[in-house]
């Protein structure tokens, strides 16, 4: 039970922050011995809890752009809703881009040196990025749209942080960081709805048994409240440009997973 809690705070922690949450799942679940354990109906049930932070999160910003949206479809007059609606079902739709890489994330996730060079690419990026990325004024969202999706396509990866991904791509397309931050985590509620919905599709189709492990309540509870929890305290880091603390972080745990492989 207690390593269950612990999966479901390492879920939260860093589904958030951008150090991989798929790539440290991997991780305590190889060396806490749960790899030969069919734990994709509990993965997909810890990713219920850190999409419903997020709408908590961004309420505002949700309720608006969805008004806005919508209403752009009987109005002349077009609000910011409307383009940036626009912008994160065409960030969605680009994040399809990763499902190629599908057969490569099942091999990966069960090896601990794939995973560590995620985690070690991760580092490079946002260590990196910061350096590089310039503001530019007028960007289009559409345009930057299109650039981010790709990266989160891209970050289905095992150890490769969607957050850090998203973010990065959208600094380097010239949002500010507050405007990268929050449209990383908006994109990420369709993308992470529809890959969990095609996962629960395919199981069921295969008619895979549903394994949930002795305390699955508690590691939902407990990824929501530190989900939240590393939400703010992101928001908080990135605001201060800071990240590239992650990206030792990462650099650290890769380099040490590696290692532990050889």
């Amino acid at each position: 039970m207690l390593h269950t809690i612990i999966l479901g705070i390492v879920q939260g922690l860093c589904e958030f922050l951008p150090v991989s949450s798929s790539g440290h799942l991997a991780l305590f679940q190889y060396f806490f011995g749960f790899v030969n354990e069919n734990l994709v109906a509990f993965d997909l049930l810890l990713h219920v809890p850190t999409v419903l932070v997020i709408v908590i999160f961004f309420w505002h910003d949700v309720i608006r752009i969805l008004a806005e949206w919508f209403g752009g479809w009987f109005s002349k007059r077009k609000l910011p809703g409307w383009i940036y609606g626009w912008a994160v079902i065409i960030a969605t739709l680009m994040t399809g881009a990763g499902l190629p890489l599908k057969k490569l994330v099942d091999e990966f996730s069960a090896s601990p040196f794939y995973v560590g060079c995620g985690l070690i690419f991760t580092a490079m990026v946002m260590l990196i990025v910061p350096l590089i990325s310039r503001r530019k004024k007028n960007i289009s969202l559409i345009k930057t749209a299109f650039i981010v999706g790709i990266a989160q396509g891209i970050a289905v990866l095992p150890g490769v942080s969607r957050s850090g991904m998203t973010i990065a791509a959208g600094l380097l397309m010239g949002l500010s960081i507050a405007e990268a931050f929050k449209f990383s985590f908006l994109i990420s509620v369709p993308a992470v709805l529809g890959a969990s919905l095609l996962e629960a599709l395919k199981m069921w189709k295969s008619g895979e048994a549903v394994f949930l492990p002795e305390g699955y309540v508690w590691a939902v509870i407990a990824a929501f409240v530190f989900g939240f929890a590393a939400l703010g305290a992101m928001r908080k880091i990135i605001l201060a440009g800071k990240w590239g603390y992650f990206g030792v972080y990462c650099l650290t745990v890769g380099v040490t997973a590696i290692v532990l492989t050889l």
